[in-house]
C-alpha cells in the first residue's frame, strides 16, 4: 500500500476517534448528566492534566525503548476499553476518573502520530512541510465525519458517542501494528542521564527564541479547548428562544464547520510558513482567535447566524496556524534524537498547561456569569475570552524575536 495512503488512514482514524465525543461531551454532561460549569471544565481539564506528563513519558518510551508505532497502537486499544467503560457511568467522580484515564492514553497519541508520520516521510526522503499537511488534513476529515455521525443520529447528548470512539480506537490500535517499524534511537550510543530519560528536549529552553515560543504556546493553548468545551452548550442554551432553528437543532453539525475550515487552512500552511515565517503565522492565528470568540459573542441562531458561521470559518486559521505550524516549527528546531520528546514537550505546553488554564478558567467564567434561573450571559463570556486572546497577540508581537528567512523551512526536506 502507498505510504502516503497508509499515513492518511492513520491520521483519519486518530481524529475520527476524538471527533466522536470532543465537541459533544460537554453537551452530554450539561444536558444529560447535569454537571456544573466547573465540573464540565474539570472533566475537560483532564486533557491538560494528562498532557502535563503522559506525552513526555510516552515520547521517552518511544525515543528510548519501544517502537513508536507499538506504543501508539497499545494506547489506542486501551482507549477502546476505557471508552466502553465510560458508557456505563453517570456520577461525576467516576466519570471524571475514567475521562482522566482516557486523556492519559489519548493525549500522547497526538504527538506520537506526528512522530510516526515525520519519521516515515523522512525515511522515504519526502519534503515533510509539503507532504504532511495534505495527509494531516484527512485527520480533520475524520474528526468532521465522526461528529456528523453523532449529530445526525441524535447521539450528541447520549453515551453512544463514546461507543463510536471506542470502536474506532480499537480498529486504529490493531492497524498501528501493521505500520513500518519506528525503532528507538540506538541503545549503543553513549548518552547522559538526562538524555536517557528524554529530558534533553528541555534543552530547547536554552534558546531564548524557543523559550518565548513555548511560553506563548502555553498561553495560547488555553484558548484551544474553550470553544470545544462550550460551543455546543452555548448553542443548546438558545433552545428556549430559538427552538427549531438549524443552529440549535444541529449545533454539533454547525460546530464542525470549524473543522471543514481546518481542512482548507491546513493545505495553506506550507505556503504561509515559507512566505511569512513562524512569527507572522502565529500572529495570524492569535488574531483569528480574537475574532473566533468575538463572533460567538455577537452571533445567535437567527439574524446573528452569519457571525456564527464566520466564527467557524476563522477557526481553521486560528487552530491550524498555531497547532500544526507550531509542531512543524518544533520539528525543525529539534534534533532527530529528541523528536518524540520535543513533540511531547510542545504537547505539554499547549494541550497540557495551556488546556488546564483554559478549562478551569473558562469554567469559572461561565459559572460566574450564570444566573440563578440557569441562563448565562454568553455575550460577556465570549468577549472576555476575546479580550484575553487580544492581550496575548500584542505581547507575542513584542516579545517573540524572530528573523524569517524564506528558505529556512527547506531544511526539513529529506
Amino acid at each position: 500500500m502507498n505510504i502516503k495512503l497508509r499515513l492518511t488512514i492513520l491520521n483519519f482514524l486518530e481524529f475520527f476517534a476524538w471527533g466522536a465525543w470532543l465537541l459533544s461531551a460537554g453537551a452530554y454532561m450539561y444536558v444529560t448528566l447535569h454537571f456544573t460549569g466547573l465540573q464540565i471544565g474539570a472533566v475537560y481539564g483532564t486533557l491538560g492534566l494528562a498532557a502535563l506528563f503522559m506525552p513526555a513519558i510516552m515520547g521517552i518510551i518511544a525515543d528510548k525503548w519501544i517502537n513508536t508505532e507499538r506504543v501508539f497502537g497499545a494506547s489506542h486499544i486501551i482507549l477502546g476499553v476505557l471508552l466502553f467503560w465510560l458508557t456505563t457511568v453517570k456520577d461525576f467522580d467516576t466519570f471524571y476518573l475514567i475521562v482522566f484515564l482516557i486523556s492519559m492514553f489519548y493525549m500522547p497519541t497526538i504527538a506520537l502520530n506526528n512522530s510516526i508520520s515525520y519519521a516515515i516521510l523522512e525515511r522515504n526522503k519526502m519534503d515533510i512541510v509539503k507532504v504532511f499537511p495534505p495527509i494531516r488534513v484527512w485527520g480533520t476529515v475524520g474528526f468532521i465525519l465522526a461528529a456528523w455521525i453523532v449529530d445526525l443520529l441524535g447521539w450528541k447528548v447520549s453515551k453512544e458517542q463514546f461507543m463510536v470512539s471506542a470502536i474506532a480506537s480499537i480498529i486504529l490500535g490493531v492497524y498501528s501494528f501493521t505500520l513500518p517499524a519506528i525503532p528507538p534511537v540506538s541503545a549503543t550510543e553513549k548518552k547522559s542521564f538526562a538524555e536517557r530519560l528524554g529530558l534533553d528536549a528541555f534543552s530547547l529552553f536554552k534558546d531564548h527564541k524557543m523559550a518565548v515560543f513555548f511560553i506563548f504556546s502555553l498561553l495560547l493553548g488555553a484558548a484551544l479547548q474553550i470553544t470545544n468545551i462550550w460551543g455546543v452548550p452555548f448553542l443548546e442554551d438558545f433552545t428556549k428562544n430559538y427552538k427549531g432553528y438549524f443552529a440549535v437543532e444541529h449545533s454539533l453539525f454547525l460546530m464542525t464547520l470549524s473543522q471543514v475550515s481546518e481542512t482548507l487552512f491546513i493545505l495553506t500552511i506550507p505556503f504561509f510558513l515559507k512566505k511569512f515565517g513562524i512569527k507572522k503565522v502565529m500572529l495570524m492565528s492569535m488574531v483569528a482567535w480574537v475574532l473566533r470568540f468575538a463572533f460567538f459573542g455577537i452571533g445567535n441562531p437567527a439574524e446573528g447566524l452569519p457571525f456564527l458561521i464566520l466564527s467557524m470559518i476563522i477557526y481553521g486559521m486560528a487552530f491550524d496556524f498555531f497547532n500544526i505550524s507550531g509542531s512543524l516549527f518544533v520539528e525543525k528546531e529539534a534534533k532527530p534524537s529528541i523528536r518524540s520528546s520535543a513533540q511531547g514537550l510542545f504537547m505539554l505546553m499547549t494541550n497540557g498547561l495551556g488546556a488546564i488554564l483554559g478549562a478551569y478558567a473558562s469554567g469559572y467564567v461561565v459559572d460566574y456569569f450564570s444566573n440563578p434561573d440557569g441562563t448565562r450571559d454568553w455575550h460577556t463570556i465570549w468577549f472576555i475570552f476575546a479580550a484575553y486572546a487580544a492581550v496575548i497577540t500584542v505581547l507575542f508581537a513584542i516579545f517573540f524575536k524572530y528573523e524569517h528567512k524564506p528558505e529556512e523551512m527547506d531544511d526539513m526536506k529529506h
